[in-house]
């Protein structure tokens, strides 16, 4: 039984790498047509939707049978737990990608405003959540809970982008009035980033839960003094 289970793990830690890749590359994606207003990249992204949302439905049906079958207990169940909600945060971040990625398609200017988006460091927003994502995947891959941790420091920064991004438009609204529709689109862009980084979050935060179970487990078992599993 315990090699079946350990198997079934191994699996479904694949799947979530799998799954974590495919989110990337579509905030990545979304990132980029905003930036250059390119609706067919932009396209794209909503087409590779279908995919994230099938890849979580199929993530989570696996975990029901792992639970189901094999009753996993102590460090296991955690494993599967965390497994669980890391990839309904993987789903949500699947639809941010797609909310950013829809403003590349109904914007009706053929460029932004080079200098705005500069001053609204908007590729800094884009590349920090990316960051953090691919931080929170090394995390969990080499089970650290010191890069786990690091995640939380860096959210601070999308905070701070997406306050004084709102301060930025309003005022460039005043100056452009007829740019007031798109300011507010762009606005709702970074509302989604920052939202991003709240469920990168999440996700570093289920990775804590994981590894300090670890942890823990260790601990106790050399204070025990012998190599049983708890």
């Amino acid at each position: 039984m315990v090699k079946f289970i350990e198997s079934e793990l191994v699996l479904l830690k694949k799947e979530i790498d799998e799954m974590w890749t495919l989110v990337y590359n579509q905030l990545d994606r979304a990132g980029e047509s905003v930036l250059t207003l390119d609706k067919e990249l932009a396209q794209q992204v909503l087409v590779h939707e279908r995919r994230v949302n099938a890849f979580e439905l199929k993530i989570d049906s696996d975990v029901e049978d792992i639970i189901a079958l094999y009753t996993p207990v102590a460090i296991d169940l955690r494993f599967v737990l965390a497994m669980l909600k890391i990839n309904t945060n993987l789903e949500r971040l699947g639809d941010f990608a797609e909310s950013v990625a829809r403003f590349a398609l109904e914007e009706k200017e053929l460029t932004l405003d080079a200098d705005l988006v500069k001053r609204l460091r908007l590729q800094e927003m884009i590349d920090q959540v990316l960051s953090m994502l691919e931080l929170a995947k090394r995390a969990l891959q080499e089970e650290s809970q010191e890069l786990a941790t690091s995640v939380f420091a860096k959210d601070n920064v999308l905070d701070e982008i997406n306050a004084n991004a709102s301060t930025l438009l309003a005022e460039y609204i005043q100056q452009h009035p007829e740019s007031a529709l798109s300011c507010i689109n762009l606005a709702s862009v970074f509302r989604k980033l920052e939202r991003a980084g709240d469920h990168i979050t999440n996700i570093a935060e289920e990775i804590v839960f994981f590894i300090d179970a670890k942890v823990l487990k260790h601990h106790d078992t050399a204070e025990e003094g012998y190599g049983q599993e708890k």
